[in-house]
């Protein structure tokens, strides 16, 4: 495990309980450097969705008790925010939750059928695999270590 990782796996097991005793989620932490800053980045959720009052409360709750774990040596930025519509899915969670939804799901390179992108009806996962209706009707598997992307699947065209 890197650096990196290290510090995503760590940071979301300290603020895990802070959050459940706040009724909120932790759907993500990232921790990237971006234009010489670093970013420790926490997506919340909950039933009903959050608001910016959550993520405020969270920002706080977290502070004090990421500075006295001395979690991170560099300076860096707390970000807390929602983790947005079209989130990928990046736990069995989301797929959990998911099931019966529509989803889009991109692989990192064509099938067999040429396709890189395909959108259906999450009808299946496991650890190894996510299984899809399509429009067409046709049951389809990927093995989860091909898909690039997976996350929910919403037509703005209807809007």
């Amino acid at each position: 495990m890197n650096k990196k990782e290290d510090i995503e796996k760590r940071a979301e097991a300290l603020l895990s309980p802070v959050c459940e005793e706040m009724g909120l989620e932790i759907v993500d932490v990232e921790y990237v450097k971006e234009a010489n800053i670093r970013y420790l980045r926490a997506y919340l959720d909950k039933p009903g969705g959050i608001k910016i009052n959550d993520c405020e409360a969270a920002s706080r709750a977290w502070e004090s008790r990421l500075d006295a774990e001395d979690l991170i040596e560099e300076t860096y930025t707390l970000e807390v925010s929602s983790p947005g519509l079209l989130r990928p899915f990046k736990k069995d969670r989301d797929f959990e939750r998911n099931l019966g939804n529509d989803i889009e799901i991109r692989l990192f390179k064509p099938d067999a059928e040429k396709k890189k992108e395909y959108i259906g009806r999450l009808e299946a996962f496991d650890a190894d695999t996510v299984t899809i209706l399509t429009d067409e009707e046709q049951q389809k598997t990927f093995a989860r270590k091909e898909i690039s992307l997976a996350r929910p699947y919403i037509d703005f065209s209807d809007l």
